[in-house]
């Protein structure tokens, strides 16, 4: 064991997981490209040591989504999530909504591979679809689905040095197609009185609202982001209604009377950010 897996260890240790149980069959084993890391309370989450790792973006933008169904009364039996990547976002939905069935629809094959083992060391086969597919193409038989996800990439191929390794560029950069895809796709997906939350760079924020009234959303919640206190919000969360869905926006006023600061001055977790992490099943020492 390394010493900082011995480390994590000790924190974790006498801690119960909140939420669901993982099966963890103790033959579901990382290859040696990858680790199987804490996701949610009990759950975990196959990753390449080298590839497109979740982040906390993937955390705020779960929980979001779930507090803000939760705010509104709602209670998702149908989850989506888009462009799902190794499955890090839909499975912590899922991990908030027991009761639920969560769909995940990713393009890249080792992408899916990581999510549908992570699938079954979670024990949650028979909640669980994967879909393959572009998000952009995904058309459901009906729209239905009463929680929908995603983390849109955040740049255009302009902004920076494109990795060459396809699993890591595809979750950086537009390479096909923006937020506004994914807008769409909720527009096609989401139930009446369904929920959508995306996480977005905060000059993207315009951007969603311009692609929601045309397939007939509108931005219900946004709550902007800061990295560390001082500095200018960075990432914004955004949840998306139908534009005749029953429940008003003004039912959310409350939550967001200022950005959520992650970090503070001395670099430590501020206590918003700490009771997200508690609330996703972190162990308190580590949260």
């Amino acid at each position: 064991m390394t010493l900082r897996a011995a480390r994590r260890a000790a924190l974790r240790a006498d801690f119960v997981p909140p939420g669901p149980p993982a099966a963890a069959p103790p033959e579901l084993l990382p290859a040696p490209d990858e680790t199987l890391d804490a996701l949610a309370g009990a759950w975990r989450i196959f990753q390449l040591r080298q590839g497109h790792r979740f982040s906390a973006d993937d955390l705020l933008v779960a929980h979001f989504a779930g507090e803000t169904a939760r705010a509104l009364g709602l209670t998702p039996r149908r989850l989506l999530d888009l462009g799902a990547g190794i499955g890090s976002v839909g499975l912590m939905v899922l991990w908030q909504f027991p009761a639920a069935f969560l769909t995940l629809v990713e393009a890249q094959a080792r992408s899916r591979a990581l999510a549908a083992r992570s699938v079954v060391w979670n024990g949650v086969e028979d909640r669980v679809e994967l879909v393959e597919g572009d998000l952009r193409a995904f058309e459901p038989v009906s729209a239905d689905f009463e929680l929908v996800t995603g983390s849109p990439p955040y740049f255009d191929t302009g902004a920076g040095v494109v990795s060459d390794r396809p699993q890591r560029a595809l979750c950086r950069f537009e390479l096909r197609g923006g937020v506004e895809g994914y807008v769409q796709a909720i527009g096609r997906t989401l139930a009446p009185e369904g929920l959508g939350a995306l996480v977005m760079t905060r000059v993207g924020l315009d951007r969603i609202r311009a692609a929601a009234e045309p397939v007939g959303l509108r931005i219900v919640r946004a709550r902007e982001v800061v990295f560390k206190e001082g500095r200018a919000p960075h990432l914004v969360l955004v949840a998306l209604g139908r534009t005749a869905a029953r429940w008003a926006p003004r039912d959310l006023a409350a939550f967001d009377p200022e950005p959520l600061v992650l970090r503070a001055a001395d670099d430590t977790r501020t206590e918003s950010f700490r009771r997200i992490r508690l609330d996703m099943g972190y162990p308190p020492r580590m949260a």
